[in-house]
């Protein structure tokens, strides 16, 4: 085996699995989550424009950039208003550590 390739499988084997906002709060807002319908689809897990963003599908690991996610049972209004809160947010942190710990 060369060594891009033993690199790359160690790479793989280091590298956590990267969760989606939804998954790591288990909120059940993605679409055809279990609470979709009475809640509503997350903006977070429909807006394509931030897909793969961080490893992420949709805008689920860049939710603090969406306007009208639902925090701690609340309608969030625009990145400036929101990101206060976001900052203290265990998802957030999370996601802070994993892209740029070194």
């Amino acid at each position: 085996m060369g060594t891009a390739s033993v690199k790359t499988k160690y790479f793989k084997m280091k590298r956590k699995r990267r969760l989606n906002c939804w998954e790591f709060k288990k909120c059940g807002r993605q679409p055809e989550g279990r609470h979709s319908s009475d809640l509503g689809v997350c903006p977070a897990a429909i807006t394509e424009n931030l897909d793969r963003m961080h490893g992420g599908t949709n805008g689920g690991r860049a939710c603090w950039f969406v306007v009208g996610t639902l925090c701690d049972g609340e309608v969030q209004g625009t990145y400036a208003k929101k990101y206060k809160s976001c900052i203290y947010c265990d998802f957030y942190k999370r996601v802070k550590e994993e892209e740029y710990s070194k």
